[in-house]
């Protein structure tokens, strides 16, 4: 009966479910309309609805209830009550590794292919290992933190005391089970929320004191937040689009001690110069509008509803914006530009129609790895203004 009831909420929540809004926002209205659901069916309706999810495009010919079944096998090591219902063979290998769980899914399936569950694979930047990458997207990524050198141990200390797993990824970067309520046990401003591989680009940036550096889509200040980490005396401009994030961004720097910075509203896909006709930067970093698709193992549903037309409108967005930044560059100073995504069309390429349509040359660049520590897929390149 248990396992019925589930399967009717996961039914339900499949059935409204649009794609429309990302999965982590649409589940908590939904909820909140749907007061009867419990935490206990809160809790297993979005373990069903994520790992549904996560097995992308893979046999898409089955009912909903055995595709269910088979992602909730590759995502969990513990049983739900509905594989324990529906295919109570795969009880024994529930605690088995990852690789050899699919392994028994495609010996009982002849369609399962694992390059269906990302079926964009011809699309990867060089040097993606496509199996790793499929694989990784049955496992949620861990909630990565950076925080200050000097105050690791010591906020190590408080997590453990407080029952929280957390390994040390670096003399910075924390890791922790996603999901870790942090606000209950760590002082705001203490640690900043980041991924590790967000945490890598910062590697790229190399400043220097006094420098004058423009984070053009700065949206909630990540990227300006690890610069000032890494250099505090910057002189720093921060813009975006959307004035609702630029209102966190503040937030986030009032709480990080960060009080002299200018901000300001641009559409970078828009001619600037009214307003910036007198800058001039030592460094910019455009963290570009992307799909994303190296982040897409926080966001399964995007496997799903995702459309590929989309690669090359974000790519042409990139391309368009790179040449309204980069006449604000010094000569000699680099342009850092990343992505979360993991198409080539968006990052090897951009990069290549930037060094090749604008006075750049291309000093480094990289495909951040991150399926390989349960983090998020990235790229970086610096490029330096000739």
């Amino acid at each position: 009966m248990r396992a019925d009831h589930q399967l009717r909420a996961f039914e339900q929540i499949l059935n409204t479910y649009d794609g429309n809004l990302p999965l982590h926002r649409f589940l908590p209205g939904y909820f909140k309309q749907n007061k009867q659901m419990g935490s206990s069916d809160r809790r297993w309706a979005t373990r069903h609805v994520y790992s549904f999810f996560r097995l992308g495009r893979a046999l898409p010919n089955l009912a909903r209830e055995e595709r269910l079944c088979i992602a909730d096998f590759l995502c969990h090591e513990t049983l739900s009550p509905v594989v324990e219902q529906n295919m109570p063979a795969l009880q024994a290998n529930i605690q088995l590794p990852l690789a050899e769980k699919i392994k028994i899914i495609a010996e009982k399936y002849q369609d399962f292919n694992l390059e269906d569950v990302f079926p964009f694979g011809d699309k990867l930047s060089e040097g993606i290992n496509k199996i790793e990458f499929f694989t990784s997207f049955f496992k949620q990524p861990d909630l990565f933190i950076r925080v200050a050198a000097a105050d690791i141990e010591s906020i190590v200390a408080t997590l453990e005391a407080a029952n929280i797993t957390v390994h040390q990824v670096s003399e910075t970067a924390l890791a922790l089970p996603n999901g870790t309520k942090l606000e209950t046990v760590l002082k705001e401003g203490t640690y900043q929320v980041q991924d590790l591989s967000s945490q890598y680009t910062g590697s790229y940036f190399e400043p220097s004191k006094w420098d004058k550096w423009w984070d053009c889509c700065a949206a909630s200040g990540g990227k300006s937040l690890l610069l000032h980490s890494l250099e505090p005396v910057v002189e720093l401009l921060v813009t975006d689009l959307r004035e609702s994030v630029l209102m966190n961004l503040d937030e986030r720097f009032r709480l990080a001690g960060i009080r002299k910075y200018h901000k300001k509203e641009l559409d970078l896909l828009k001619n600037n110069d009214q307003v910036l006709h007198h800058y001039q930067f030592d460094g910019i970093i455009l963290d570009a509008p992307c799909t994303g698709a190296g982040t897409w193992g926080r966001t399964p549903e995007m496997l799903t509803f995702f459309e590929e037309k989309r690669v090359n409108q974000f790519a042409a967005i990139q391309k368009a914006i790179g040449p309204n930044v980069v006449k604000y560059l010094k000569p000699g100073k680099p342009l850092i530009y990343i992505t979360c995504s993991a198409f080539a069309a968006e990052n090897e390429a951009v990069v290549q129609y930037l060094t090749e349509t604008l006075p750049l040359e291309l000093e480094k660049m990289e495909v951040i790895k991150g399926f390989q520590n349960n983090a998020d897929t990235m790229f970086v390149a610096r490029l330096i203004r000739l």
